[in-house]
């Protein structure tokens, strides 16, 4: 027998959840523009002065439609800005697996050194260290910033390798250098771009073709995945980002404002060492970050391929399917990767953080299954 839809119950549910988009959602987003006003103008001025000293880091960061290029937002305290480097040409792209979410770049058969820009950075193996790369960047912006009027509210985070500023003691904004990867497609990610199965119906084969014609991002980053491996190419890899392709993947029905959602009940609920000084490495324990949440939001696509289970209707469905689903990852203490599966996003963590975590979400999840007006008290 079927039971007809609660229609007065789904309306009274959208009438608590727009109340909560009204006032958290967007309460939250007001924060991150006022937070990247404050930032940006910082951010430019330094980049600027290092594009004076190595005409080479030029600056990528620009704004268009309030839009920064190259610009993700991790928390609301929280940046990272991509800077975009060029001259890539005489490289070889090389991604055999053997580096879990990571490639490298190697010199083109008969290609000399002196052909590149980056000729320094070369290893003796014809390897461009993204490593080399990233301490030339980091000694620039340090240089920078003491030169910057902004040097008393604007340090270097000690103790890494990566250039990580910190602003007034509580925004923290980490710098990468990057290649962009048009048209290409990494053999590690071949899996996704393979025709779509009859049962598969997302995405749909126009969308899947413009995404691997996108490409994708290589950062200059630590790689958490190779951490302990011992691997003679760990200083010279970088990391494969989808940032790109995760973005159009998520553009249409209520993709984008589930993942809003998601993001502000992260930070309001299921954040451990927000309120923390004894762990100095917090950020990289934090168990569960936005880009798990987009992650999982994607494989949630795929269960639910047809946007009208993207409906605003819907939301409600989407947003418990993806907590419990995030509840398995944090019991399994595995997060695969929607473009790479093979790579565990939660690498790194420690297990009493992750379980820790699962009992925060499980809590937050029974709220929203047992409660109808549940968002009107998170």
């Amino acid at each position: 027998m079927l039971v007809p839809p609660d229609s007065l119950g789904t309306s009274r549910f959208l009438l608590h959840l727009n109340k909560y988009c009204h006032e958290k959602v967007s309460a939250r987003r007001a924060i991150i523009a006022k937070t990247l006003r404050e930032v940006m103008k910082i951010i430019q001025d330094i980049l600027k002065e290092v594009e004076v000293q190595e005409p080479r880091f030029q600056s990528s960061l620009s704004e268009c439609n309030g839009h920064f290029e190259g610009l993700e937002v991790i928390s609301p305290t929280e940046f990272e800005v991509v800077l975009f480097l060029n001259q890539m040409g005489v490289f070889n792209f090389v991604d055999d697996g053997t580096l879990p979410g990571c490639a490298v770049l190697k010199l083109s058969d008969g290609r000399k050194r002196s052909m590149s820009l980056w000729v320094e950075f070369i290893t003796a193996s014809g390897y461009l260290s993204a490593r080399k790369i990233r301490s030339r960047f980091q000694t620039m912006v340090a240089q920078a910033c003491d030169k910057s009027s902004y040097r008393d509210i604007v340090k270097m985070v000690a103790d890494t390798s990566e250039v990580k500023l910190r602003i007034r003691e509580r925004i923290t904004v980490q710098i990468t250098p990057a290649f962009r990867c048009p048209g290409l497609w990494p053999r590690s990610a071949s899996q996704w771009v393979q025709p779509a199965l009859p049962a598969c119906l997302w995405p749909p084969p126009d969308l899947r073709e413009t995404v691997k014609r996108d490409g994708f991002d290589l950062l200059s980053k630590e790689c958490i995945s190779l951490q302990g491996k011992q691997s003679s190419m760990e200083g010279d890899a970088w990391v494969l980002s989808f940032v790109e392709a995760e973005n159009r993947l998520l553009q249409g029905g209520c993709r984008r404002k589930t993942l809003s959602i998601l993001k502000t009940l992260r930070d309001r609920h299921l954040v451990l060492y927000a309120h923390s000084n004894n762990n100095p490495h917090k950020e990289k324990d934090e168990p569960i970050t936005s880009y798990h949440l987009k992650n999982l939001v994607l494989y949630e696509c795929e269960k639910h391929p047809r946007d009208f289970d993207w409906d605003e209707t819907c939301i409600g469905d989407r947003i418990t399917g993806i907590l419990l689903q995030l509840i398995s990852c944090l019991q399994c203490r595995r997060c695969p990767h929607y473009f790479l599966p093979s790579l565990d996003l939660f690498r790194g963590r420690t297990h009493n953080a992750l379980e820790t975590a699962a009992k925060l979400t499980w809590r937050l999840t029974r709220e929203l299954l047992t409660n109808p007006r549940s968002f009107d008290k998170l």
